[in-house]
């Protein structure tokens, strides 16, 4: 069993008006050396395979076939052996 840790962000030639918005909302509170700031998601999936490599092939396929739209948006991912997260 491996657990997948995604992180799936808009490509650099990609508007972004989620982090433009709070890029202004930043300085609007006082912080407005907070700059370039780009929104993106955050995925993690369980993943029921004993091989690593299946485990990263299955990862690999979810983000391209559902969760991350390649036109517009990059992903990367870690895989570690679930249950290895610090408790």
């Amino acid at each position: 069993m491996f657990k997948a840790k995604i992180t799936i962000t808009l490509r650099p030639s990609i508007l972004d008006p989620q982090g433009k918005a709070a890029e202004h909302a930043f300085a609007n509170l006082g912080l407005g050396s907070i700059e370039h700031v780009r929104i993106g998601k955050y995925v993690e999936l369980s993943i029921d395979e004993a091989d690593a490599g299946k485990a990263e092939e299955l990862a690999r396929l979810a983000c391209q076939k559902l969760l991350a739209n390649e036109v517009m948006e990059d992903f990367v991912f870690t895989l570690e052996p679930a249950g290895a997260e610090a408790a």
